[in-house]
């Protein structure tokens, strides 16, 4: 019985759904915005130094697929840094463990100034599923200050980079008079 399924798992198409493709204007009008509003503020592209504070890599999977053919990070004016050092954005996934904690804090005292902190994700938002453990702190903003939050589960990469665009945005609005 197991080898005529096999034969027949070895010559038929797989069962899976096509990949969704965002559509095409939707992608070109974010890389738009996120050039003009990166090299207004920035000067240049946005350096972003992801930090993995103990997930369990559903986000890790979408910020991949930002670096894939669809989204293409790098013409849109944003790269992954390998350093801290270099990063004008920490993007934070995961709750934070205890294990981790030092970590962040120690890679956020190390990043230069101006860093922005992005919790991505509802782990790194309010801790998520693994809230109340033992072994976890709580969101990012437990531990540090957040500049924006990115919620879902994990969040779509259109999402994340609506959400980068919304903080630069932000940062170059004028300041409220009072």
């Amino acid at each position: 019985m197991l080898w005529p399924k096999l034969a027949r798992g070895l010559v038929s198409r797989p069962l899976t759904e096509p990949v969704p493709s965002p559509p095409a204007e939707v992608v070109a009008a974010l890389a738009a915005k996120l050039e003009a509003t990166g090299r207004v503020r920035l000067g240049r592209s946005l350096a972003i130094r992801q930090v993995d504070a103990g997930s369990c890599n559903g986000c890790e999977l979408e910020i991949n697929a930002m670096s894939g053919v669809i989204y293409d990070l790098e013409r849109l004016g944003l790269r992954f840094v390998a350093s801290p050092r270099h990063a004008d954005v920490l993007l934070v996934t995961g709750p934070v463990t205890r294990n981790m904690r030092e970590a962040l804090e120690r890679t956020r005292a190390s990043a230069a100034e101006p860093c922005w902190v992005v919790a991505v994700g509802d782990c790194a938002v309010d801790g998520g599923v693994f809230k109340g453990s033992y072994a976890v702190e709580g969101g990012v903003g437990q531990v540090l200050p957040v500049d924006l939050l990115i919620p879902g589960c994990p969040p779509a990469p259109a999402q994340i980079l609506e959400g980068l665009l919304a903080l630069l945005e932000a940062q170059d609005a004028p300041a409220p008079r009072g």
